[in-house]
């Protein structure tokens, strides 16, 4: 072999060496930054997870009040359904007792020899008349003590003492 052979070969040695020192220098650096930005992305999907994990959370207490104030209004609404069918009892006993009163004044004024023939017949347009007001009037609002008549204002209003 020729001495300008083996420079050939030993030039085509290096450089392949140099090449290949290269290609590794080259495809490390790829590497590193490769790796650098995963590490970014993984801080990126952490802080995301996060943010997710905290908006499931609230989510979740955000549910759970709901949860309470529909059972509230369920206990609010059946408290009211109570008071409303006890007030019905209580209009109820209320018009059973009022038209006990009447039978028992009719009986009365029937056995009675001073009551007048015509007064039974003006009782009952009187009683009529209170009747036409109770129908009149809702039946929570306020009356006059004196006059039984609808107040002008509310009991509970606030009265102007100027």
């Amino acid at each position: 072999m020729d001495t300008s052979a083996v420079w050939i070969i030993v030039a085509v040695v290096a450089v392949l060496i140099v090449l290949g020192v290269v290609l590794y220098a080259g495809r490390r650096r790829r590497d590193t930054r490769l790796h650098g930005q995963a590490e970014q992305i993984r801080e990126e999907v952490q802080q995301k997870k996060v943010e997710a994990d905290r908006r499931a959370a609230l989510a979740d207490e955000t549910a759970a009040r709901a949860r309470a104030a529909e059972a509230e209004a369920e206990a609010k609404a059946a408290e009211a359904k109570r008071l409303a069918d006890r007030a019905q009892l209580h209009r109820s006993a209320a018009e059973s007792t009022h038209e006990e009163v009447q039978a028992r004044r009719e009986h009365a004024d029937s056995i009675d020899p001073q009551v007048k023939a015509d007064r039974p017949q003006e009782r009952a347009q009187d009683e009529r008349l209170v009747q036409d007001e109770r129908v009149d009037r809702p039946h929570n609002a306020p009356v006059d003590q004196f006059q039984n008549q609808p107040a002008d204002r509310p009991y509970d209003a606030p009265v102007d003492r100027t």
